[in-house]
């Protein structure tokens, strides 16, 4: 019996579900919104919300403990000075989740997770139009 078993095992073993929750947070905070399963978008919601809290508080401690989510320096960053003071005010709910058709391949459900108020053009190029 799964009694008091909290969180979605996602046909991984531990270390493999927690490398992947690890690499979507912080796709999420370089990129401002991505797409992915459904399954994955709702297990991921919790730990990039908490993982926002922390930089909004911002002390070094609180640095240190994202550092074990947010692998990469350059996102954590991003995610102390950008991310963080934008939810300042906010006692939570950073993120959202659209739900899309499912995929051709499998028909797996898919889903947009997003952070509200986000800037999506972030981690995109933009191509100047030529003159």
């Amino acid at each position: 019996m799964r009694h008091l078993k909290a969180g979605r095992k996602l046909s991984r073993n531990a270390a493999h579900r927690k490398a992947l929750m690890r690499n979507l947070v912080t796709s999420l905070i370089r990129y401002e919104r991505i797409t992915t399963t459904e399954a994955k978008a709702k297990e991921m919601r919790s730990i990039a919300e908490r993982t926002i809290t922390l930089a909004k508080r911002g002390t070094l401690h609180d640095r240190r403990r994202a550092l074990c989510v947010v692998r990469d320096k350059a996102c954590l960053k991003k995610l102390f000075d950008v991310v963080g003071p934008r939810y300042a005010q906010r006692p939570g709910g950073y993120t959202r989740i659209y739900k899309l058709e499912s995929r051709p391949g499998d028909n797996a459900p898919q889903a947009i997770i997003e952070l509200v108020d986000g800037d999506y053009t972030a981690g995109r190029k933009v191509k100047e139009a030529k003159s």
